[in-house]
């Protein structure tokens, strides 16, 4: 990333940008702790503590400032946690995101990949145990290995698409509340902190993919409608996909960024594995490929002697 399109990044991240970002996270984080239980705060403050521990450390090692933006990562990742996942699993995962994918890189606005990400792709292939089996239920208060997108691509969801908006669904901490994810989300883009263009490509993907795709075959595509409201989909459109730093930066590349991870999440999602939610690998792989998208809309400049 050249200097003028880290100067870019940061004016985006601005102290209050960051803080009304933060804000939005913590009021979904409250939430969690009503659905799920007090547990969901002690996951909240390992995740803090030992991100934190990590920028810490750097900016000492750096001479650098810490800023604002250090509680980000660990918010985001905490929202991408089971509710009933192990500490120490947090402790690891939260440094282990912070310290390869943001603090290696130099810190706020140089980072290539989303820390938040990589922190939850590492814990949730070294401890498939803890992140993909032990799901509560919030309302029996009983822990099973199905959550609502697992059961809409078994074909046996019995949950309504108000059931699965309020929130009282397994899950994990972030994703279940979606009418306040999108009600926070739409916030966010009024306010143009989250650039509208990629939570709609993306969630555009998603819908106009199921609805077409279920003429043709209605056992690979699912219904619209309820598609959008299981898994990660709606929190990760608009708190981690849009994330300006990991994002391309030109309006035309953030539409195919979009449309990228959201098609990368049906091909996850109608190939359902092991890992059958597929947000954090397609915005991951997306980070990877947002440079590229960028350059192919960069002006050529002609050189005259």
């Amino acid at each position: 990333m050249n200097q003028t399109q880290t100067s870019k990044h940061l004016d985006v991240l601005s102290k209050r940008n960051l803080l009304i970002f933060a804000s939005a996270l913590v009021i979904l984080l409250c939430a969690s702790i009503v659905i799920f239980g007090i547990h969901s705060l002690w996951i909240a403050l390992v995740a803090t503590l030992s991100s934190g521990l990590v920028e810490f450390l750097f900016a000492k090692t750096r001479k650098k400032n810490l800023d604002f933006s250090l509680i980000i990562t660990p918010l985001i990742f905490t929202l991408t946690m089971p509710p009933t996942v192990p500490l120490w699993v947090v402790m690891i995962g939260a440094s282990f995101g912070t310290f390869f994918a943001k603090s290696l890189f130099g810190g706020l606005g140089k980072n290539i990949f989303n820390p938040a990400m990589v922190g939850y792709i590492f814990v949730t292939i070294s401890f498939p145990k803890y992140l993909n089996t032990q799901w509560l239920n919030p309302v029996t208060d009983t822990i099973g290995s199905a959550t609502p997108l697992i059961q809409l691509n078994g074909g046996s969801l019995t949950l309504t698409n108000m059931q699965l908006l309020m929130g009282n669904v397994p899950g994990s901490l972030g994703e279940t509340f979606r009418l306040g994810i999108i009600i926070l989300g739409l916030v966010l883009i009024l306010l143009k902190i989250v650039d509208w263009r990629i939570p709609l490509a993306l969630l555009s993907t998603v819908f106009l993919g199921n609805l077409i795709g279920g003429f043709f075959n209605d056992t690979y595509f699912r219904d619209p409608v309820t598609s959008m409201l299981v898994g990660s989909l709606l929190f990760g459109a608009f708190f981690v996909a849009s994330d300006p730093v990991t994002a391309p930066e030109k309006g035309l590349s953030k539409v195919l960024y979009g449309i990228g991870i959201g098609a990368i999440i049906m091909i996850i999602r109608g190939n359902p594995g092991a890992y059958p939610a597929g947000m954090a690998f397609a915005v991951v792989i997306m980070n990877a490929v947002g440079p590229l998208i960028d350059s192919l809309f960069e002006k050529k400049v002609e050189v005259t002697s």
